[in-house]
């Protein structure tokens, strides 16, 4: 399960290293006219991508990609639903207030609120679309209560026959009690997970055993073609009973996926072929009828259309969300191949065979036959629901195991994406701050470009496609551990192979010491750099974070007998040191056998152990010490990106003559046109 993955982990790394992927050139005009930075609150930054390439698709193409683009956007209420049932009314309010507020718009008070909505808006709800944790107002609870009175009751997201003094009751403690729905998701720990929980995937108070009892009783353990149960739906407890509200048309979230569909219907017109149409035409059949059969069906479809240069996402389809693992949140990335940079995945997709036979994990739990793996470079043009405005590098569908295992999967690795990172991550200063030596930042500046690019290549196209799980094992059966388990066993992967010399004689590295620039990056971001993103005496939460960190410490726990990875000091700062490159491989692979393992068997127990072993708990000295030492860098620690306008250009007659792109919307301006022309659900979806 959840084998397509978002690679924030290579975001932080971009961030402790300044090494991002090689990008395809475009020209100094194009890049002269763009500001990446757009705007900057809390602990966050807004940037701008490129299209690189635009202009030289085909009309045809362009219009594809417009009406792709048009359905990435119509899902944004349905997310911010799922996260939580309050997020909808409370941005409508804020959003209402933002606009219409008649005062000092540079008072305190203000400016809190603002920053706040912002928060919202990016973390598409009230909780920190990383950390977890529910944001904490600046401004104060008479002072909203005094702009929600000033407002026009008729702008408020007010329910049937509610006043505004009730909803502000309602309301109140919601934003303001930090013991109110005080995580989004929770993961771990002694309490039942879901009701600890303020997502929205669950209704009525129910329970993590009731939810876990009503998904067994659906499986076969003789069916090995099963589908993703619950993957589209919100269990509820209605009357005592459990039933599931099916997102589609005619469902849950039906207005927005009406629309959702009326514009793929548009795309399937320009299908540059009957391969592509197929699957638009399939993916809509799902929306329609909510079968998860059906889904299955558009996933095969979808894995084996590669001959088509305009790709993309929609629907329900991560679940890292879901504490259990089962619900997914609804997304979009609309692409199309980047030519000329894709040769480089064509070679490692080409090899994985090779791969699989070679990794160091137990035979047992190997691929006979590597199928269908295919992997490409692409130019993002529209980014939606959970892949925006926070957004993966790298991504690898399906996430089914048996269609993966039958037909294969598709990795894709985003580098529009990574060269705005790059622009906007220019002579910070985070690698003088935390790199140990000039030995390690020569290191990262002669190697950190390519290591860093194929890292993420051989996470999505081979991490993922790698292993198999043994007959009659669920799918399911890590549970809360499955999406932390998954991602460090396709980091660990790309680790281990990083440092093989067959990369060298793919051509795929010219040196044998570059990987040392990806080894030295990771293991200081999993021991110290990426606990930026944590708050003070927090926990890590977030799966790709406790991913990196269970790796890390294992790796430096299990080395220290023979000094592989030490902490030293130096002027009074702590910083990782590698001591032994081909050791600290050895570890990786070792780990890398110890987590296939697991997942093969399914075993949940040892699991749990090496997640809350390794990667959960935050020494709290190192940690205050790296907060203090970034904070004097005046650097934001998460980053995320507004999209192009897109634009169709009609002649006099109305005919679309070209499809154009603009790069100058504001972020505040763009938040408020996706309220404005791609809300479509009603306050509360109940």
């Amino acid at each position: 399960m959840k084998k397509f993955f978002l690679t924030m982990m290579t975001f932080s790394m971009m961030m402790a290293c300044n090494n991002k992927p090689a990008t395809q050139q475009t020209p100094e005009k194009e890049a002269e006219t763009i500001d990446y930075t757009v705007d900057r609150f809390a602990d966050i930054e807004v940037l701008r991508y490129k299209v690189p390439d635009f202009d030289a698709l085909t009309l045809q193409q362009k219009q594809l990609l417009y009406h792709l683009s048009e359905a990435a956007l119509m899902g944004r209420d349905i997310l911010f639903d799922q996260n939580n049932r309050y997020n909808l009314t409370i941005r409508r309010a804020l959003e209402a207030v933002y606009q219409d507020y008649a005062g000092d718009r540079n008072d305190e008070q203000f400016r809190a609120l603002e920053t706040y909505l912002k928060q919202v808006w990016f973390a598409n709800g009230i909780h920190h679309h990383y950390a977890e944790d529910k944001f904490t107002p600046a401004f104060t609870e008479d002072f909203f209560a005094q702009c929600i009175r000033n407002e026009d009751a008729v702008k408020l997201p007010l329910r049937e026959g509610q006043t505004v003094e009730q909803w502000l009751q309602e309301i109140t403690p919601v934003i303001f009690d930090p013991k109110v729905m005080p995580k989004r998701t929770v993961q771990s720990g002694d309490d039942d997970i879901l009701l600890a929980s303020a997502n929205n995937y669950y209704e009525g108070g129910v329970t993590q055993k009731e939810a876990e009892a009503f998904y067994a009783k659906m499986k076969n353990p003789n069916d090995s073609t099963p589908v993703s149960y619950g993957l589209n739906s919100r269990l509820a407890k209605m009357d005592g009973k459990l039933v599931e509200k099916v997102w589609k048309i005619g469902g849950l979230y039906s207005p927005a996926i009406e629309k959702i569909v009326n514009e793929l219907q548009k795309a399937a017109l320009y299908a540059e072929n009957e391969q592509q149409k197929a699957v638009i035409q399939k993916l809509i059949e799902y929306y329609q009828t909510g079968d998860l059969k059906t889904f299955d069906a558009y996933a095969i479809l979808w894995v084996e259309d590669l001959d088509s240069q305009v790709d993309f996402i929609n629907g329900f389809t991560e679940t890292y969300g879901d504490p259990l693992g089962l619900k997914a949140s609804w997304e979009s990335t609309v692409n199309f191949k980047n030519i000329g940079a894709t040769q480089r995945t064509k070679i490692i997709s080409e090899n994985a065979q090779w791969f699989e036979d070679h990794s160091p994990t137990d035979p047992r739990f190997k691929k006979k036959e590597v199928k269908g793996v295919s992997a490409k470079v692409i130019t993002v043009t529209m980014l939606g629901g959970d892949c925006y405005p926070s957004t993966p590098i790298g991504i690898n569908l399906p996430n089914s195991n048996w269609i993966r295992e039958q037909y294969g999967s598709k990795s894709v690795t985003i580098e529009n994406i990574t060269e705005a990172y790059d622009k906007a991550a220019e002579g910070n200063g985070f690698k003088e701050e935390f790199v140990w030596s000039d030995e390690e930042l020569d290191l990262m500046k002669k190697y950190g470009v390519v290591t860093n690019n194929l890292h993420t290549d051989l996470h999505e196209c081979l991490g993922h496609a790698s292993g198999t799980i043994l007959p009659g094992v669920d799918p399911d059966i890590l549970g809360q551990y499955s999406s932390t388990l998954e991602e460090a066993r396709a980091d660990l992967f790309a680790l281990y192979y990083l440092a093989d010399n067959k990369l060298i004689e793919l051509g795929l590295l010219d040196t044998p010491d570059a990987y040392k620039a990806e080894y030295y990056g990771y293991v200081m971001n999993g021991l110290m750099t990426q606990l930026v993103r944590i708050q003070a005496g927090k926990n890590i939460e977030e799966a790709h974070m406790r991913n990196r960190q269970m790796i890390a410490k294992w790796v430096f726990e299990k080395g220290q007998p023979e000094n592989v990875i030490s902490m030293e000091k130096k002027d009074g700062k702590t910083y990782v040191k590698v001591n032994d490159y081909e050791k600290l491989r050895t570890l990786f692979g070792e780990l890398l056998k110890e987590v296939q393992r697991i997942k093969s068997e399914g075993n949940f127990n040892d699991g749990k152990q090496l997640v809350e072993n390794y990667g959960v708990k935050v020494e709290n000295t190192l940690h205050n010490e790296v907060l203090e030492r970034y904070a004097k860098l005046n650097l934001a620690p998460y980053k995320g990106f507004v999209n192009p306008v897109m634009q169709e250009v009609k002649n006099e007659k109305g005919e679309v003559i070209d499809v154009a792109l603009d790069y100058t919307e504001e972020y505040p301006a763009q938040m408020l046109r996706y309220s404005r022309d791609y809300s479509f659900l009603p306050t509360y979806n109940e």
